[in-house]
């Protein structure tokens, strides 16, 4: 529980912080905008109220597991090019795949700062750390 009504304003602060650098990173500045997130979860996280902490981790927890993803999706690609896929079908492959797979994690992260904009903890489906117990819901 937040000791004061400023934690709390300063932890649903930086949880929207959070958020808008994990969508910004998706959509406007890539990597620019991980490097900004990495660094300011590295710098807060230990002093963080629990919602902003809670918003850090799982931002920085998907946006790992999509960069994991996207080098396993350009890996079996490369996979199926010396199988002797022709490569209409490997461009076909990969564009369906990139656009659900980027499309889906946008969309989890417009929730994630809806849930931030209204104080309350997210956790990313599948990829997502478990909620500590003091994070409102």
């Amino acid at each position: 529980m937040p000791r004061s009504e400023n934690d709390k304003a300063d932890g649903q602060s930086m949880a929207v912080l959070a958020e808008s650098l994990y969508i910004a990173n998706l959509l406007i500045i890539p990597v620019i905008g991980f490097s900004i997130l990495f660094y300011v979860f590295l710098s807060r996280r230990r002093h963080a109220p629990p919602l902003a902490r809670s918003h850090l981790e799982q931002t920085i927890s998907a946006s790992l597991w999509l960069a994991g993803l996207f080098i396993m999706l350009a890996t079996g690609i490369a996979l199926l090019k010396y199988s002797g896929m022709d490569d209409v079908s490997l461009w076909i492959i990969l564009v369906l795949a990139f656009t659900i797979l980027h499309a889906s994690m946008v969309l989890l992260g417009v929730l994630g700062l809806a849930k931030a904009m209204a104080g309350k903890g997210w956790r990313f489906p599948l990829v997502g750390r478990t909620l500590p117990d003091d994070c409102p819901r």
